[in-house]
């Protein structure tokens, strides 16, 4: 099987290492050149809650060549137009294009390539990019030997090219196979956005807003407005590390305290994740944030359900990108506490 990482950045090149190491012929394909040369030079190192290294094989877009059995995609849905389409040269009829980007974007990815070449997944750890060639795991090492990827058909059956697929990605961490891709999706999409576009928004790591009264409150308002819409809209919600994502949403304000301590336990083992569309602020690049925290409010429309504390988030974020700053923590924490203190006023 010949497999192509098509963006190895943070998560690529653990990805990326792993395979190799496994035995498996893989290209790591990345813009970055220095990167690159790094990975081809030294190899992927991988540090954090864990040490390893191993020598991979890298190459920039324009020099893929031949045909790719698997392609792992984890490049950003914002160039998913340009990417994709230079990939469709590379592919043969039964390749299978394995969409572990943030979000949804299956419907996206099949529109170009083909519905019958697509499967999907999240991927359930966290990593920084350091510098070329090194790549910062920062989900704690048996969790994730134990849960790094789901995957899954678009009809939720179970293929005998999942099974297959499910074995290359063993050898990276544990890989559980869905019958629920969409709820799998918006479960992952339910802690981007809780976590993630919070780590983005206040400029700290999980563990900053697991600690933070006004922050972990916020990231439980921010999980039941996207169970809310995600019900409105059909979604039934997958398991996700053993935790049942439904059972997050609230019924009343008295719920919060049970909330905050499930989200706390649950997301102990990521407390040292900064998000990728930190590290994007931080770089003065655009983020995802619109197919993250940006879906729920669209996808709201016509529903009637209110999505204020999504809203901050985007917003923040937003303003951020447009002046090329890094938020500040203890600035746009205020913004949610006013949020929450309106709140307890209706």
């Amino acid at each position: 099987m010949r497999i192509a990482i098509l963006g190895a950045g943070s998560l690529g090149t653990i990805v990326g290492a792993y395979l190799s190491a496994g035995g498996m012929d893989v290209e790591l394909i990345d813009s970055y050149k220095e990167h690159v040369d790094t990975l081809n030079q030294i190899g992927a190192k991988v540090v954090g809650t864990t040490e390893f290294q191993a020598k991979v094989k890298a190459i920039t877009p324009e020099n893929k060549s031949g045909k790719y059995d698997l392609i792992l995609l984890l490049t950003k849905q914002l160039y998913n137009d340009s990417i994709l389409k230079e990939l469709l040269p590379f592919l043969k009829d039964d390749s299978v294009v394995c969409s572990l980007q943030n979000g949804i974007p299956e419907q996206k990815v099949a529109s170009i390539v083909g519905n019958e070449r697509v499967i999907a997944g999240s991927v359930e750890f966290g990593a920084t990019f350091i510098e070329p060639g090194v790549s910062r795991l920062t989900t704690e090492y048996t969790q994730f030997k134990e849960y790094a990827f789901q995957i899954g058909e678009l009809n939720g059956e179970t293929t005998e090219r999942i099974q297959r697929i499910k074995s290359v990605l063993d050898l990276i961490g544990g890989t559980h196979i869905s019958d629920n891709l969409v709820g799998t999706k918006w479960s992952k999409l339910l802690i981007n956005n809780a976590f993630s576009g919070l780590s983005a928004a206040l400029d700290g790591e999980y563990g900053d807003i697991l600690d933070h009264e006004i922050g972990i409150v916020s990231a439980v308002h921010i999980a039941d407005e996207t169970i809310k819409v995600g019900h409105a809209n059909g979604v039934k919600f997958a398991k996700m590390g053993g935790l049942d994502l439904e059972s997050l949403e609230l019924r009343s304000e008295n719920d919060i305290p049970e909330r905050i301590q499930t989200f706390r336990a649950a997301m102990a083992p990521s407390r040292l994740l900064r998000a990728s569309m930190l590290q994007d602020l931080e770089k003065k690049r655009k983020t995802e944030i619109d197919y993250i925290n940006g879906v729920i409010p669209k996808m709201a429309e016509g529903t009637g359900i209110s999505t204020p504390f999504n809203d901050l988030v985007v917003a923040q974020v937003k303003c951020a990108e447009e002046s090329q700053t890094v938020p500040n923590f203890d600035t746009n924490i205020k913004a949610f506490e006013e949020l929450l203190s309106i709140r307890k006023e209706m």
